[in-house]
């Protein structure tokens, strides 16, 4: 009996190095995940501000052996980068306004109203987000074209509008459920209508959601390519999504003014998250516990 007894020290010294273990695996992990996620963004740097001549070299160099800064003077003298930024910010500035107003009054029914087929309405919102963009492709353009809306922005921005609001719907669907049913009540009884207690009760409550809106439709309508490609036929209407595709030139390959294009066309995107992003985490989390 004494001989199999098990020190006392044993089961706690196993414990810490399992767990020191743990650790370690943890932190291997999230290292190897920051790098894969990080590297490409490191290299479109690199690739940006070194000439092609060291790019295109095997194998290339990790760290940059010159900076230049000419591709973008390049890149915004041979072509209308600063129209392509124009289009793109009107678009999506013109989806986000719209798909924000009809956003609000699309949640509030959905969470606040009770009507017959309501939840069948909703689920149905869900499944219009299985559609491919390009199985309507054909049809909407045909629309388009006979209702002589093609080469026209805001044309555009009710597409962008139509596939991205029913997600922002059931964002600030979750948030409107967080708002007390007895705050609504109460100010239903003091006298209020629907529509007053949408806007006096319901959306200052949901601000960070109505921004989280803001910016997911902002995001979609400025990366959007397939309908702006097909619907955008005159170059002075060309969005920078469709614009990055006609740069090319003949006998080689400017990689320098690709990623300088490339840097351009994201890094406004990336402030404008940057400066909401409080927000949106508050806004998209809000509805997962009930208030």
């Amino acid at each position: 009996m004494t001989n199999m007894a098990v020190s006392p020290g044993a089961t706690p010294k196993k414990s810490k190095v399992g767990q020191t273990l743990s650790t370690i695996v943890l932190y291997v992990t999230v290292s190897v995940v920051s790098v894969m996620t990080v590297f490409p963004i490191y290299w479109m740097l690199v690739s940006t501000f070194q000439p092609s001549k060291y790019t295109l070299h095997y194998p290339p160099p990790l760290i940059p052996k010159e900076i230049t800064f000419y591709q973008f003077s390049e890149l915004f003298a041979n072509h209308p980068v600063a129209l392509w930024l124009r289009n793109s910010f009107l678009i999506a500035m013109m989806a986000m306004l719209l798909c924000t107003a009809l956003t609000v009054l699309g949640a509030y029914t959905l969470s606040s109203l009770r009507w017959k087929g309501r939840t069948t309405f909703g689920l149905f919102l869900l499944v219009t987000q299985m559609l491919p963009e390009i199985l309507i492709l054909i049809p909407l353009y045909k629309i388009y074209q006979q209702l002589n809306m093609l080469d026209s922005l805001p044309a555009l921005s009710l597409v962008d509008t139509a596939f991205a609001l029913p997600i922002c719907i059931w964002i600030l669907k979750g948030v409107f459920d967080t708002v007390p049913t007895e705050v609504l009540d109460a100010a239903v009884v003091d006298g209020c209508t629907e529509l007053s207690v949408l806007w006096h009760i319901v959306l200052p409550l949901s601000t960070p959601g109505l921004v989280a809106v803001a910016v997911v439709s902002f995001f979609s309508a400025w990366n959007e390519f397939l309908f702006a490609v097909i619907m955008l036929t005159s170059a002075e209407f060309q969005p920078a999504s469709v614009g990055l595709t006609t740069l090319k030139a003949t006998g080689f390959t400017p990689v320098e003014q690709y990623m300088a294009a490339g840097l351009i066309f994201s890094i406004l995107p990336v402030l404008f998250y940057l400066i909401m992003q409080r927000y949106i985490i508050s806004g998209l989390t809000a509805g997962a516990v009930k208030g």
